[in-house]
């Protein structure tokens, strides 16, 4: 019996560890002055209400992404949007 807790202790510990480090990777990443005054001054409701619910860096990734498919040709839309 000890031996399986000797065998499974380290798995268990590295999978915590592994699944912490995905917790805490958008938690290392920060958002910038420029990016939320430019947030702040071009966003619609629906990206205020992701703002209030989800908190800055998704609106500021939703943002971005706005303004990338206003960029994108007609046909790569379309192809994005069927992936």
């Amino acid at each position: 019996m000890i031996g399986l807790l000797v065998v499974f202790f380290p798995l268990a510990l590295l999978a915590f560890m592994l699944f912490m480090e995905r917790v805490e990777a958008p938690l290392r990443t920060a958002v910038d002055e420029n990016q939320v005054e430019d947030f702040l001054d071009h966003a619609r409701p629906a990206e205020v209400n992701t703002f209030y619910r989800f908190g800055i860096r998704r609106a500021v990734e939703a943002l971005r992404r706005r303004r990338l498919s206003r960029l994108l040709p007609l046909g790569s839309r379309s192809k994005g949007a069927d992936s």
